[in-house]
């Protein structure tokens, strides 16, 4: 059976995307020439605000005064939670050491980077667990300093949430500074902060393409675009709970793409019946965003049994992949393109996105097909390293040599050739890169 296609989106998630390009290429070079007194200028224009750019610990204490004692207790189970996955995805990576041929050892050291600069929105919707999210795992990593950047309201400054999220996960110093300005700040070290080594967090299409454009001068943990979902449900799901999540993740935006694959084309037209129920029923900005997602991004599949389900899944590579189903192993097996999976009804994205460990920095718009999400190990670099015997370099050195000298990189071969000469002045070898 093909797929058939209840509901087909009319956009996708870069339909209306705008060449940002140039804009966000010349308020970079702006501020890399003119420094502070340039960021804080653009600060004015696009955040509205002319606050002290770098939080004072007097103003973070009085920032998280303002946050409800069961908020904090909340974001502190998140945190936990956060830091104990991270915690143990650093245990998967491990400094090693190998004899490769006698004499000759090579390993691998892992080292986190120096300078981590995590972006938190905070425009349409405060996102605190961003902050945590980004934040505890550059700690988990070791790396040596941290900066949270967060954009700050008019008259406001940065969600007091944010701040106490962005404290007690471990960062170093608050940046009051939104979109490409907070982006360069760090990147570019002002205000007195060290120069990030790597960006990360999520951010609108603007952060997105300076990301993209520091790539290579500094590390990033992906170029995002707009969040997307898709669920996987057969005939065992309830129509109202997958219409519900549905509908969690298309409140994130209006190109938020949200997707719905099935076998069991029943329980698709009532998810399709539920859908604009449950999303009349959302506060206005909500109820704004996840009607134009559903309307104009949304997909509705029915497929002819679970291997095109999969395979269907797997084609559209989604930054969160929901699994309502029977047989929760076999998915589990069988899927191999996704950002996060949250298998069976019992969890679900904004578990993911909020409080239970995984993390919620996503590959989306199909990055899911090389790339993982943000983990402790994006802030790490694996380095290698070797040491040689002088017998152990001697077979190394040989081939060394002849490889070099067929590639005919001469002054290669040389620095073979004369360790050899060196450590074995009595013996002749063939160094040539042919049989004759």
């Amino acid at each position: 059976m093909a797929r058939e296609y209840l509901k087909k989106a009319t956009l996708t998630s870069t339909s209306d995307a705008s060449n940002v390009h140039e804009l966000v290429a010349g308020i970079l070079n702006d501020i890399e020439a003119g420094g502070d007194a340039k960021a804080l200028e653009y600060a004015a224009k696009f955040d509205k605000y002319e606050g002290n750019v770098l939080l004072t610990e007097a103003e973070i204490e009085a920032a998280c005064a303002l946050v409800p004692e069961k908020l904090k207790r909340d974001i502190e189970f998140s945190h936990a939670n956060v830091k104990k996955f991270a915690e143990a995805q650093k245990a998967t990576l491990k400094d090693i050491e190998v004899e490769i041929v006698p004499g000759l050892v090579a390993g691998q050291k892992t080292i986190p980077v120096d300078a981590a600069g995590c972006y938190v929105p905070g425009g349409r919707y405060s996102h605190i667990a961003s902050a945590i999210m980004t934040v505890t795992t550059a700690k988990v990593a070791g790396c040596s300093h941290i900066v949270a950047c967060s954009p700050p309201r008019p008259g406001v400054g940065v969600a007091p949430a944010i701040v106490y999220a962005a404290k007690i996960c471990g960062a170093d110093k608050i940046l009051a500074m939104g979109g490409v300005q907070g982006v360069a700040a760090m990147t570019f070290g002002l205000f007195g902060l060290p120069p990030a080594n790597i960006l990360v967090g999520p951010g609108n299409q603007f952060v997105a393409e300076a990301k993209r454009i520091l790539f290579g001068r500094v590390g990033i943990d992906m170029i995002a675009g707009p969040t997307d979902s898709l669920i996987i449900a057969d005939a065992s799901a309830d129509a109202t709970i997958v219409a519900a999540d549905l509908v969690g993740q298309a409140e994130h935006g209006y190109n938020s793409p949200v997707w719905l694959v099935t076998d069991d084309r029943p329980l698709a037209e009532e998810v399709m019946r539920l859908v604009p129920i449950l999303i009349a029923d959302l506060p206005e900005l909500n109820r704004d965003n996840a009607a134009k997602a559903w309307r104009d991004y949304a997909e509705v599949i029915v497929c002819g049994d679970r291997e095109e389900m999969a395979a269907t899944s797997d084609d559209y590579a989604p930054e969160h992949l929901t699994v309502q189903a029977q047989d929760l192993d076999w998915w589990l097996e069988n899927l191999t393109c996704y950002g996060s999976l949250f298998l069976g009804e019992e969890t679900t994205v904004a578990f993911g996105d909020k409080a239970s460990g995984t993390n919620h920095v996503l590959p989306t718009s199909r990055a899911a097909t090389y790339t993982g999400g943000l983990s402790v190990h994006k802030y790490m670099k694996i380095v290698t390293w070797q040491r040689a015997t002088r017998d152990g370099a001697k077979p190394v050195a040989i081939a060394t040599a002849r490889i070099s000298r067929l590639e005919g990189m001469e002054g290669h071969a040389r620095t073979a050739d004369i360790r050899l000469a060196k450590y074995f002045p009595d013996e002749t070898f063939d160094l040539t890169a042919s049989d004759e």
